[in-house]
């Protein structure tokens, strides 16, 4: 580690540990000398009383006074000037008791806002951990492992399975297979050919491959995104108390009404009596009190914010930036669909793949096989299983030959294959080929799917007063694109390198506060960048979670959300706090100029202000009425048996269509068993789930949602799957009665199957989004 770097963090955490020391002395001191002098007072010893008030007094003026010169040095005068004046006044004039009230409240008001303000060292541990420190280094002795730093351009490189690729480079073997999602947050492994620019930072996903070696290791990719975050990190400027914001009118205000005082009256005790009620322990207090009161109620929601500026900073946001992968989207690849050659069956196809790649570690296996799992297919052990780095898996599968992978793109394939790789291409997925005895027989197509609470959560901060949400992504613009207009989202910059993505920050902070929310190691530089730094820590990295001012511990975005309205809330409520304490002082301070008030009334009226200060910021404890809705748990029950019958389900959905494309293709007996197969499960399986969500799904939500009414559009779809389904049930009969399908029934036939598959599609979407993603 560099050692300037190690004697920085120090420095940090001696301070900050120093600092959190002094506050809790100060109160704990401060209190025990106004106890102690109450009790001497009460006991006729009022000599020992003004000792221990005057001690207490004197012993919160000094550390006030070393905050007051650190405020100055910082361009800006706090609020702890006044306290520092009332101090001294109440010390020159013998109100001792005066001073020990005030020297309690500052220093209940530095704890407070110690416990608002602490922040978590930005350290970027886990970004150095991922890069590498060594790399084998090939030449005419042999492959040698050395020491990173002694690789120069034009090094011959050999990059290992599983290791990390050491510098940028060129590909020198045919191929290489690589995981470069801690560089762009794209999950789906990507094929360099030979020839091709690697990465540094990228993880072999394949087989060794060979490099040439194109910069060294400080002008690599990866040694660059660590620089920036560093970078970033130091330019981060300090957020400025709300406190302070107010006193700048405050101060000279109470300074010159307490001049006023003492030059028309004579008497220093009125001037003294001023600033006591001037204490602008309003400002100390309820800042502080609504913004940990902010603090607890996010932790509750899952949402970590790691100091009081960064709450108030998130209050005051209007522009939003979105990483994609794992943000937006699920960070993981999931099963798209299941396409079969004529006359296979896409269950089939799905099953026998899955039961080849039970074994695999392969990422796209996992997901084939989950999905497999999901939809309750038996899977048959596989045997003779070998995988080909790069391709796919091999092996057998019920006594027959069974590949699923990558094919030669130059291979001949038939039409339905070609509507595959349009598709895939139109869709942003990757294509999992299968092949049985040598004959392809299916296609599994995977992406990285919208996570379903993106709508819902892009809706909320619209509401909430974000004006503008804009994409930032290194994933390919056509997928990016996609999920911009889904979510009908502001801007879309896609490719970007990490250094890319800080510019953007830069350039938007110039415009708005602005908030970025990420989850990968790319993503840690611009998140120390932005005023306010959200990383998905639940599933994201360390490095992203280190480098930001929030953390959502929960895998869901809809706590962006939460932590907004949490967040303009909390500062809402302080403002009103703060200033409300502020004009009740400012009739106090009048009434002292005019001397009704004397000093140690004064501190005690100052006292009763800041108990009503305190209870009105106390309410930032409680959910506002725009925070996520609350659900009863058997309507949470009821989502989460649903949402399970939805993936269930999609084995219905596969067949509506299958036997669209069937009856297009060739109208014979063939496909008007598909479609007698597809109305046998719309009736077994999707109609009764249809009717159960009407009947105890949708009641149980209407309270929540405000009302019948908020369902009566999915209601809807409910009667149009219906219709849809008893005609195409009519169909069937009429195909039985004839012996065969008319010509005239093949074009509303087909129109049904086509309709009632897109309508399913699309209510099965909504309700994911609009009602699933509430539960918790």
């Amino acid at each position: 580690m560099n050692h300037s770097l190690l004697v920085a963090r120090l420095r940090r955490a001696t301070a900050a540990f120093a600092s959190s020391r002094l506050e809790q002395g100060l109160l704990a001191f401060t209190t025990a000398a106004l106890v102690g002098g109450g009790a001497a007072y009460f006991f006729g010893a009022g000599g020992i009383a003004d000792l221990f008030w005057g001690l207490g007094t004197v012993f919160a003026i000094v550390p006030a006074v070393g905050w007051v010169l650190a405020a100055l040095r910082r361009g800006h005068a706090g609020v702890d000037l006044i306290a520092v004046l009332a101090l001294g006044g109440t010390l020159a004039v013998g109100e001792y008791l005066a001073g020990a009230l005030i020297a309690l409240m500052l220093a209940t008001g530095r704890a407070l806002e110690e416990a608002a303000h602490r922040r978590a060292s930005h350290d970027l541990d886990a970004l150095r951990a991922h890069a590498p420190h060594s790399a084998r280094r090939r030449t005419d002795a042999g492959v040698v492992r050395v020491p990173l730093s002694e690789i120069v351009v034009g090094d011959a490189v050999v990059v290992g399975p599983g290791e990390a690729v050491p510098v940028d480079g060129r590909v020198e073997s045919a191929e290489a297979v690589l995981d470069e999602s801690v560089l762009t947050g794209e999950p789906l492994q990507v094929t360099r050919s030979r020839g091709e620019e690697a990465r540094s930072g990228a993880i072999n996903a394949g087989g060794a491959f060979a490099l040439r070696a194109a910069a060294t290791e400080q002008d690599s990719t990866y040694a660059g995104i660590v620089r920036l975050a560093q970078q970033a990190d130091a330019q981060s400027a300090p957020v400025v108390r709300l406190a302070d914001r107010y006193a700048a009118w405050f101060l000279p205000v109470a300074l010159a009404a307490a001049g006023l005082a003492w030059l028309v009256s004579g008497s220093a005790v009125r001037a003294v009596a001023v600033l006591v009620v001037a204490t602008p322990c309003p400002l100390l207090l309820a800042a502080p009190v609504a913004v940990v009161s902010g603090l607890s109620r996010a932790a509750r929601r899952g949402v970590i914010v790691r100091d009081g500026g960064a709450l108030e900073n998130l209050g005051r946001a209007r522009t939003l930036l979105l990483d994609k992968t794992g943000t937006l989207t699920m960070g993981h690849p999931c099963v798209l669909d299941v396409v079969a050659a004529p006359g296979q069956v896409p269950t089939e196809i799905l099953r026998v793949a899955a039961s080849l790649d039970q074994f695999s570690p392969h990422v796209l296996a996992q997901a084939i096989v989950d999905t497999a799992r999901n939809r309750k297919l038996g899977l048959s052990p596989p045997a003779d299983v070998t995988e080909e780095p790069g391709r796919g898996a091999r092996g057998r599968v019920d006594g027959h030959r069974v590949f699923i992978g990558r094919q030669n793109p130059a291979q001949t394939r038939p039409a339905w294959a070609r509507a595959v790789d349009n598709r895939a291409l139109l869709d942003g997925a990757t294509v999992a080929w299968l092949t049985v005895d040598e004959r392809l027989t299916g296609a599994v197509l995977l992406h990285d799917p919208l996570r379903h609470d993106a709508p819902h959560t892009v809706r909320r901060l619209r509401a909430a007063g974000i004006d503008r949400i804009v994409m930032l992504t290194g994933d390919r613009a056509a997928t990016a694109e996609e999920v911009a207009a889904v979510l009908g989202l502001d801007g879309v910059r896609a490719q970007l390198s990490p250094a890319e993505k800080v510019a953007a920050v830069r350039a938007e902070r110039e415009l708005a506060v602005t908030v970025m929310v990420g989850d990968g190691v790319n993503d840690a530089p611009a998140l120390s960048t932005a005023d306010i730094g959200v990383a998905m820590g639940a599933r994201g990295s360390t490095a992203s979670s280190e480098a930001a001012d929030i953390v959502l511990t929960t895998d869901r975005v809809d706590r962006l959300a939460d932590a907004v309205v949490i967040a303009q809330r909390s500062r809402r409520i302080a403002v009103q706090s703060a200033l409300g304490g502020l004009l009740l002082s400012l009739a106090a301070m009048s009434a002292a100029a005019f001397g009704l008030i004397q000093p140690a009334i004064g501190a005690l009226l100052q006292e009763c202000i800041d108990v009503a200060v305190i209870l009105n910021a106390l309410r930032a404890l409680r959910a506002g009425p725009s925070e996520q809705l609350v659900l009863t748990p058997t309507a949470e029950a009821l989502i989460r048996r649903f949402a399970a019958e939805h993936d269930d389900l999609q084995d219905v959905l596969v067949s509506v269509r299958v036997a669209a494309e069937r009856l297009s293709s060739a109208p014979d007996a063939t496909a008007v068993a598909s479609v007698e197969e597809a109305h046998r499960l719309l009736t077994e399986r999707l109609l009764p789930h249809e009717y159960a969500e009407e009947r105890q799904l949708y009641p149980a939500l209407a309270p929540a949602l405000g009302g019948p009414g908020a369902t009566a559009t999915m209601s809807r779809a409910h009667t149009e799957i219906g219709r849809l389904s008893r005609r195409i049930a009519t169909h069937l009969r009429l195909a039985r009665t004839n012996g065969s399908l008319a010509p005239e029934q093949l074009d509303d036939l087909r129109s049904c199957l086509y309709g009632l598959h897109t309508v399913l599609r699309l209510h099965f979407t909504q309700e994911e989004e609009n009602y699933f993603s509430l539960a918790p």
